[in-house]
Formats: structure tokens, C-alpha cells, sequence
């Protein structure tokens, strides 16, 4: 059997007796017109290497596998370690499967060297951290091409002053190119969600942060956020308040959701 040749998804899942965890936030993405445009989206070509998180059946694992790409999925649930390894067989070897949690597991190791893009069905309780993980981890990917909640890529776009705005849209915004770029209704789903999904696409800056510099946005967005409806000085207080807005020049009176993310940046810089 060939990828031109594979069974529905749902008869399957049927065949392996499998239904999506709720604990493991799954849910399956069948529709291929779907998954082959996100592949679309992913900009994945033949030969490119790409790493999938949850690929649990494999909806946008086959769609991946059409482009020509070599895909190292990364899957927590044993369950589907079956299905994925027949569905290996079918793409002549270009999909390796391996058994971890992605929020602890070795990309760079999984990349080999080689240019790799992230694409992913993200489960849904797990999302943001991953993204925190790649965007400001030891990890540059080419380009990442991520399912969330509707709200969360929002937030990920968001521009300053918005009720979206906070420090996802800053970590976000200060290592990468981020575009909201397709919308996906719950129907499309098994089981339904109870939101509606997005697709965001981000592609990290030709140049990297510092990693203390890193560190210290991230410091600061979490200050600063967590008491948003606080001026500057008393939010950030503890990190120096006062002092560290005089070095970067921003007025202590304003509100985080005020600063843009050159603005943080230069806070970052000033501590």
C-alpha cells in the first residue's frame, strides 16, 4: 500500500478501536482538503524535513507526506504508534515516529542538522508552551505553522493597544514574523471542539535574540501583564520600576498594553 492508497482515516481509527483522549486535548483533523492546505501554508516542499507534534491518526501527517517532505513526528499517546508506523510503510520511510512529550524533547537532536520547519495540530492544552519553547529555546526552526484556539492566535497577532495584546504577542512579535492566515470551524474536527481553531504562521527573524536578552523580556512581559491595569512603575516595581523605564526612556505612567514591542525590547535592554 501507497500514500495514493490509504484507507479513510475514519476506517482507521475503526480498525485500531481508537477515539481521541479529552486528558491528551485531541482532536483529529480528517478533512484532507484542510490538511493540504496547511501543508500549502507550511510553504513544505519535497525533501524538506519537517517535525509534527501530535500527529495522533495522521490527518495532516498524509498531507505532509504528499508534499515530498520527510517528517519526524513526535507523539505522546502509544496508541497511535501502530497506525503511524503502517502509515510509515506507505511513505517509503519518509515519516519517523517518536514516542516522547514534546515539551521535553530534543528538536535540535530531532533535526539533525538539517533545515526544519514545525507544523502541527497542536493539542490544545499544551499550545502555548510549545510555542514559548520554540520561539525562545535553544531551537531555531525555519518556520512554524501551528494550530490554536481561535483566541490564542489572536493573541499572538495581536497589535498593542488591543484587548489581544499581552506578552505572547510580544515574545511572539519580538523573534518572528507572526500572520493569523486561515480560520477552521469546530465541524471540521473529531470530536468537536467547543471554539473555533486558527492557523498561525510564524517565521523567526534572520537574527536571534540574545538569550539573556530573552530571558529578560520574558522576565518583564510576565511583571508587566500580570498587573496590566498598573502603570509601568508599580508593575514592574520589583524589577526596578522607575530606574529601568528612565534608561529606556518610556514614561512610568503608562500601562504595558501601551508599549509596542520595541518599546519592550529597549526595557529588556535597560535592566
Amino acid at each position: 500500500m501507497d500514500l495514493d492508497h490509504l484507507p479513510p482515516l475514519r476506517d482507521v481509527l475503526d480498525a485500531h478501536d481508537l477515539a481521541a483522549k479529552k486528558s491528551f486535548g485531541q482532536h483529529f483533523l480528517f478533512d484532507l482538503n484542510i490538511t493540504r492546505k496547511i501543508a500549502r501554508l507550511a510553504d513544505v516542499h519535497a525533501g524538506d524535513h519537517v517535525i509534527e507534534v501530535g500527529p495522533g491518526p495522521g490527518g495532516l501527517t498524509r498531507a505532509l507526506l504528499e508534499t515530498g517532505a520527510q517528517v519526524t513526528a513526535v507523539e505522546k499517546d502509544p496508541r497511535f504508534l501502530r497506525l503511524l508506523e503502517e502509515l510509515s510503510q506507505a511513505a517509503g520511510g519518509a515519516l519517523t515516529v517518536h514516542l516522547d512529550d514534546a515539551l521535553t524533547a530534543d528538536e535540535t537532536a530531532l533535526a539533525a542538522g538539517r533545515p526544519t520547519a514545525i507544523v502541527s495540530n497542536l493539542p490544545y492544552n499544551v499550545g502555548t508552551p510549545l510555542l514559548i519553547k520554540w520561539l525562545t529555546g535553544p531551537f531555531t526552526p525555519r518556520s512554524l505553522t501551528l494550530m490554536f484556539q481561535k483566541e490564542v492566535a489572536e493573541r499572538i497577532v495581536a497589535a498593542p493597544g488591543s484587548d489581544a495584546y499581552g506578552r505572547l504577542a510580544v515574545i511572539a512579535q519580538a523573534t518572528a514574523q507572526a500572520r493569523l492566515v486561515m480560520e477552521v470551524s469546530p465541524r471540521a474536527f473529531t470530536p468537536p471542539p467547543k471554539v473555533t481553531s486558527a492557523v498561525v504562521h510564524l517565521v523567526p527573524h534572520a537574527t536571534r535574540l540574545d538569550q539573556a536578552l530573552l530571558d529578560s523580556l520574558q522576565t518583564l512581559t510576565a511583571a508587566a501583564f500580570g498587573q496590566r491595569r498598573k502603570m509601568l512603575r508599580s508593575s514592574l516595581k520589583q524589577l526596578g520600576g522607575d530606574t529601568i523605564c528612565e534608561k529606556a526612556g518610556i514614561d512610568p505612567s503608562r500601562r504595558a498594553e501601551t508599549l509596542d514591542v520595541e518599546e519592550f525590547l529597549n526595557l529588556a535592554r535597560a535592566r
